[in-house]
């Protein structure tokens, strides 16, 4: 009992020589990026970071060679890598929050609903209401699927700068899954274009024949887009334009519930 409590008193009470101040100066460098900028010089970086200099300039350069962050010689941007980081959060706390509207979804209009993140160029399922098996089988929680010709991809990679969204998509295969999967770059940042000024995202048949959804982005009090959630339909079932005027409703009514309770 008494290492039990001196082991507790040393993880509760941890000394400076258990921390890792190299560790700590990196991810304060991590966190510079989100205020505001996307690409940073040594300089800003370290006043962001309230680092010195020197530091931050080690602290960058780790990251690239790790494969978090880019340069172009004076700028420094994070890559899509660094959701990697995020990933495990998102993984656990995320669904306990999106579940109840996605049952409340599928429930509404007898379909089955998913919530995904973005990790890398990829769609990864984070949840996921069943109300049918014909379409979608194998599909839960881990799933991964790629973003360029899903619905729930291009709302995610519509959230990201434009830039960004086209180096994830180029550095995906982009295969020609059905006659209708664009895989064109430039197509494909129209759709993103059209993406973001809608608001939602339609798939007509490119991930699988017979199949169509509709996806909107799930954002967070600050109005920051943290994952995306999509309605799956049967092509012969439902057209795009009752995915618009029936579906879409309740997709922003659900979004706007969970505007209000995720952190």
């Amino acid at each position: 009992m008494a290492e039990t409590k001196e082991e507790t008193t040393e993880v509760a009470k941890p000394r400076d020589a258990d921390q890792m101040g190299g560790f700590a100066k990196g991810l304060a460098v991590i966190e510079a990026f989100g205020q505001g900028r996307h690409a940073l010089t040594i300089a800003e970086a370290a006043r962001l970071s309230g680092l010195d200099r020197a530091t931050t300039r080690r602290c960058l350069l780790t990251l690239v060679k790790a494969g978090y962050a880019a340069t172009d010689g004076r700028y420094f941007e994070l890559t899509p890598r660094i959701l990697r980081l995020g990933h495990s959060y998102l993984a656990a706390s995320m669904p306990r929050l999106i579940q109840p509207s996605l049952d409340q979804l599928a429930d509404q209009l007898h379909q089955s609903c998913s919530a995904s993140v973005l990790d890398g160029n990829e769609v990864v399922y984070i949840a996921r209401a069943t109300q049918h098996r014909l379409m979608g089988v194998g599909l839960h929680p881990g799933s991964r699927l790629p973003a360029y010709c899903t619905s729930m991809g291009r709302v995610l990679l519509a959230a990201l700068p434009p830039e960004q969204a086209r180096a994830l998509m180029a550095s995906s295969e982009r295969q020609k899954l059905t006659s209708r999967t664009l895989t064109d770059l430039d197509e494909l940042m129209g759709e993103l274009d059209k993406v973001r000024a809608q608001g939602y995202a339609i798939i007509d048949q490119e991930l699988e024949l017979g199949s169509r959804s509709i996806a909107v982005p799930i954002r967070d009090l600050s109005r920051q887009t943290v994952a995306a959630f999509n309605v799956g339909v049967h092509a012969a079932h439902s057209t795009l334009e009752r995915l618009q005027e029936e579906f879409l409703p309740h997709l922003l009514n659900a979004q706007a519930q969970l505007a209000e309770i995720l952190p």
